[in-house]
């Protein structure tokens, strides 16, 4: 290795080496992966340039060096690195010793050309490893070549000490898996390269190979994709930063392209001699930058059947599941064992088609062998560890294939991934949705049967008719063209507020966005200094929340408001306590802290150095408690900040209050006993009947919405109140309270009914049903004269409002499908906690979201006038109810939109946010009523043109309709002698019939045109 222009990371050398020995000091019983090991030797001879390889040697020299350093020994003991290297590398690495952090002690022996010099350094080796242990830990697959290897082999054969040569590669492993802030810094330069590669060389050089219908080998194709990584002057084609060459990228391996049935799904696998075939193909490749791998795979479908898209969709579904299970904490087993179980519940048949493992931790080493992603390593996940996650299914039967070598096909998905606290975080970026990987070069229509024009016109001219035919149908088409019509105009309307509000343009600003300065006084004057200051010695003064410092002989108080973290390290035989402070303009930080003068000097960092580590634990375990009480006082200053002091609860004086008695409250109070709710000159109030001080006082001018929902169908009665600012009840911040009684027949038999215990038989019992019908009935009028009691104290500020059940419809608003029901103002859900109480007034739009033809249900997604409200999904709602929840909307004069898809709402409200001016001026939410025209447009096209396929499923169908009506009939002769006899039109009439009693009245508009057609081709 030459001298010139070699430097070395001192810093981070320094802190690898401590972190790597600290791993192995600490790692014992059974998990202990370094095996009990009393020194570790590291032996590179020479490299064998023939093949490249990955070995761990090399490996930890890149780690601990930033190069390879050939014809090196490296002898760990756990207190001193011992190298052995020639003259050269030698000064480089004496470099090390000058470093003026904490260093790890390092002893460099130089070899010269003197043989017998050599071999006494080797021995002196030898003997520092006696003196620790006969257990020496090597890296067993790594095999040194060279004199130099030969020569250090010798001596130690000569040895009279024998030593015991422990694998250690696992242990090592561990230390390498999670990568610090450099090495996930180049890590993601790796990733984006190979994005690049994929993106802008493979998928256009395919693409234009294919259309081009030119012929190349899948070898000659990976040639020259390696090729372009080297040469330089295709950087600026493929887009990479102006800085890539500075990192030495390189190929992790020789990229691996595959089609035409012939599929190999393991990272040994190698492009073969065959001609690329456009059908499935699969392509994966890796960069390395700055000696970091990263690896990315995509499968791309060229004229996909339905089959091969819908087994594509349900990779990336099972890709989802895996990055959603890989997080810190998870074992690797269970990661691979959730992926199993998805697939068998949801796709049993591709169970034995799924790769038997599915990724490997990746690095500088390209494939960590103890790090394998399958169902047998038990190896938890930690964050900021680097995986190249690959999911595929192998050899899947194609029945659809047009050629040979399309009857078997594989599909595989590779991504470098990072895991964090979370799911896993995706690093390599090329978009995998099915329409990005799948292109369609076959016209659709040299598949299908010539149709003559006139027969096309005739069919939309029928259907233009028969589409309407009956009476109901005529009347709900003209039910929704008035719909329509009418949204339209709430449309336009809605559309000219918004211009008229914000004409004057600007960006939104939040009432409280903008924090304000908080002055933090420790002291007020010297004296009130702690009087261990005077010692010069870290301080922590928890009565005033406050960190006295020693600064050149100074005490200087920072409160625990300005220390952003503290963190305490073991460092041979000192502690180091670094104490890091909040100042402007951080990375990574938001710039949501005010700062009084931010351009004042800060100080940002600092580090503390003591041999005394209990009395260091001991300051620094006081800092962390003090820390966590100040972020815990800060979220409840937070927490409490929006609670408005209500005016006091004026009591009804000289006579009895209106009283609803035996009710519970919610949030609940302690015990599980009712209590009474008592109506007063401007409130209400709750009384516990377990302490007199536990009540709740909701006063009539702090009521948003009043609620009263009767037990028809439901388990409690109750009356709700939805608040304009939130209460504190005991600890518990809320805007919603709601009062109830239970209306079931067994809270009524606990009260001590005797009559009960003697009711047998059915006319008992339905003197019991009618018995709960009575009951329920006057709970119903109790609530309700209550709630109307309310009204009329409250000088009707106050009105009860009742949901409609028969307008209900089901909906996941938070996690469980509930019932959902109109009322007159808002859309609730009260009967169980959380509560939804959506007001209609405050709604700007509503869209309808996964509108299409074969699903069973669709999302709705209320967005608000305020635009920094976050918009409220109501998810799941069953298709069935669509009308339904239409014509109540339209009823309420709110716009609502309808679209395919799910849109991401975050940053669609962030644009409105910063100009909602520009917003309007660009058509305001017209882009939702675009997106449902168009979806309305492809529909009705798909309609027109599937004809052809409606013609060969009706006869099909046809054909077994009369198959089905021949064998209802063959148990009587005699209807089978009529059958025989009738002409075809009498047939099929028939078979018309029977499909119209099995599949129901809708079959007969979709098969009207082709049955039609048939006739008039038979009569010809």
């Amino acid at each position: 290795m030459p001298s010139v222009e070699v430097t070395i990371d001192a810093r981070l050398f320094h802190r690898r080496a401590r972190g790597l020995v600290n791993h192995w000091k600490h790692s014992n019983g059974a998990d202990d992966l370094f095996q009990n090991t009393n020194s570790l030797l590291v032996l590179l001879g020479n490299l064998n340039d023939d093949e490249v390889i990955y070995q761990k040697t090399t490996a930890l020299q890149i780690w601990l060096f930033g190069y390879e350093l050939t014809q090196t020994l490296m002898l760990f003991t756990y207190d001193t690195l011992h190298i052995v290297t020639g003259a050269n590398k030698a000064k480089i690495l004496e470099a090390l010793k000058t470093w003026d952090g904490p260093q790890f002690p390092i002893e460099i022996h130089a070899r010269s050309k003197d043989e017998a010099h050599n071999k006494e350094l080797f021995q002196k080796i030898v003997d520092i490893m006696a003196k620790q242990g006969d257990r020496v830990g090597i890296f067993a697959k790594d095999v040194p070549i060279g004199n130099f290897a030969s020569s250090w082999k010798a001596v130690l054969e000569e040895s009279p000490k024998k030593f015991e040569n422990v694998d250690v590669s696992a242990g090592v492993a561990d230390v390498f898996a999670i990568k610090d802030d450099e090495e996930l810094r180049s890590t993601k330069s790796a990733t984006k390269l190979s994005s690049l590669m994929m993106k802008n060389y493979f998928i256009e050089e395919m693409w234009k190979l294919i259309d081009e219908e030119r012929n190349i080998t899948h070898s000659d194709f990976a040639d020259q994709t390696e090729e372009v990584l080297l040469d330089e002057s295709k950087y600026t084609r493929l887009k990479f930063p102006a800085d890539a060459i500075s990192g030495n990228p390189e190929w992790c391996y020789t990229p691996i392209i595959q089609s035409g049935g012939d599929y190999d799904l393991k990272t040994s696998a190698e492009s073969n001699d065959k001609e690329l075939h456009a059908g499935t193909i699969i392509c994966s490749l890796g960069v390395r930058y700055r000696s970091y791998c990263s690896n990315i795979g995509r499968t791309f479908l060229i004229d996909p059947n339905k089959a091969q898209e819908k087994n594509y969709t349900f990779l990336l579904d099972v890709q989802r599941k895996i990055l959603d299970a890989m997080k810190e904490g998870a074992k690797i087993k269970d990661v691979y064992a959730r992926a199993m179980d998805f697939i068998r519940n949801k796709r049993p048949d591709l169970e034995k088609k799924f790769v038997k493992n599915i990724g490997f931790g990746t690095g500088i080493e390209f494939r960590e062998a103890s790090y394998l992603l399958n169902g047998k390593n038990n190896k938890e996940l930690q964050a900021d560890m680097i995986f190249s996650l690959s999911v595929g299914f192998q050899d899947i039967e194609n029945p659809k294939a047009t050629d040979e070598r399309s009857k078997k096909y594989s599909l595989l998905l590779i991504d470098t991934v990072r895991i964090t606290h979370e799911s896993a975080q995706i690093l390599t970026v090329c978009d995998t949705s099915l329409s990005d990987i799948s292109y369609v070069f076959k016209d659709p229509a040299e598949d299908e049967p010539v149709k003559t024009e006139s027969s096309t016109l005739q069919r939309a001219a029928k259907s233009a008719v028969l589409n309407t035919k009956l009476r109901s149908e005529q009347e709900d088409a003209s039910k929704e063209l008035s719909r329509k019509e009418h949204q339209k105009l709430l449309a336009e309307q809605k559309h000219a507020e918004g211009l008229e509000r914000y004409g004057d343009g600007g960006s939104l600003k939040k009432d409280d966005q903008r924090a304000a300065f908080r002055k933090f006084e420790s002291y007020k004057r010297d004296t009130a200094l702690p009087k261990e200051v005077s010692s010069l010695r870290i301080v922590v003064d928890q009565r005033n929340d406050t960190l006295v410092l020693p600064i050149y002989g100074l005490a200087v108080p920072f409160h625990i408001s300005t220390l952003q973290k503290a963190t305490k390290t073991d460092e041979g035989e000192f502690v180091y306590l670094r104490l890091n402070f909040i100042t402007p303009g951080q990375p990574g930080k938001k710039d949501d802290i005010p700062f009084e003068d931010p351009n004042s000097d800060f100080v940002r960092a600092l580090s503390f150095r003591s041999a005394d580590s209990g009395r260091m634990t001991e300051i620094y375990n006081q800092i962390m408690e003090m820390k966590k009480n100040a972020v815990k006082k800060e979220s409840e200053r937070k927490e409490l900040a929006d609670i408005v002091e209500q005016d006091k609860l004026i009591e009804v004086r000289g006579k009895r209050p209106p009283r609803l008695p035996d009710v519970f409250a919610r949030p609940g109070q302690d015990g599980k006993r009712p209590g009474e709710l008592e109506i007063h000159s401007n409130g209400l109030r709750y009384v516990s009947p377990l302490r007199n001080e536990n009540r709740i006082d909701i006063l009539f001018n702090n009521i948003k919405h009043l609620f009263f929902q009767p037990c028809d169908g439901e388990l409690i009665v109750l009356i709700h109140c939805q608040l304009k600012n939130p209460i504190m009840i005991g600890k518990k911040k809320t805007e919603h309270v709601q009062f109830y009684r239970e209306a079931s027949d067994a809270q009524f038999d606990e009260t001590g009914n005797r009559r009960r215990k003697y009711v047998y038989g059915d006319e008992d019992e339905l003197a019991s049903e009618q018995e709960e019908r009575r009951r329920r009935a006057a709970l119903n009028k109790e609530f309700k004269q209550f709630s109307e009691k309310i009204a009329e104290m409250s000088d009707n500020k106050v009105e009860a409002d009742v949901p409609f059940r028969e307008l209900a419809f089901n909906g996941v608003p938070f996690r469980t499908n509930v019932l959902l029901k109109p009322t007159q103002d808002c859309l609730v859900h009260l009967s169980e906690s959380p509560f939804l109480v959506v007001t209609l007034a405050d709604v700007e739009i509503v869209h309808l979201e996964r509108i299409q033809f074969g699903l069973k249900n669709f999302d709705m997604v209320f967005t608000f006038k305020d635009y920094f409200q976050t918009p409220i999904h109501v998810n799941t709602i069953p298709m069935s109810q669509l009308d339904n929840v239409k014509d109540w909307l339209n009823s309420m004069d709110i716009v609502f939109y309808e679209g395919p898809v799910n849109l991401n709402w975050g940053p669609i409200m962030k644009t409105i946010q910063e100009d909602p001016a520009e917003f309007y001026k660009e058509g305001g939410w017209s882009f939702l009523a675009i997106e449902s025209d168009a979806e309305e447009s492809e529909e009705s096209g798909s309609e027109f043109e599937a004809s052809g396929s409606d013609f060969a499923s009706s006869s099909d169908e046809s054909s077994y309709a009369s198959d089905a009506s021949m064998d209802n009939g063959s148990d009587d002769e005699d209807d089978e002698d009529e059958e025989s006899g009738e002409d075809w039109d009498a047939l099929e009439e028939k078979a018309k019939r029977a499909d119209d009693k099995k599949f129901g009245g809708s079959k007969r508009e979709a098969d009207s045109d082709s049955d039609n057609d048939r006739k008039k081709k038979r009569k010809r």
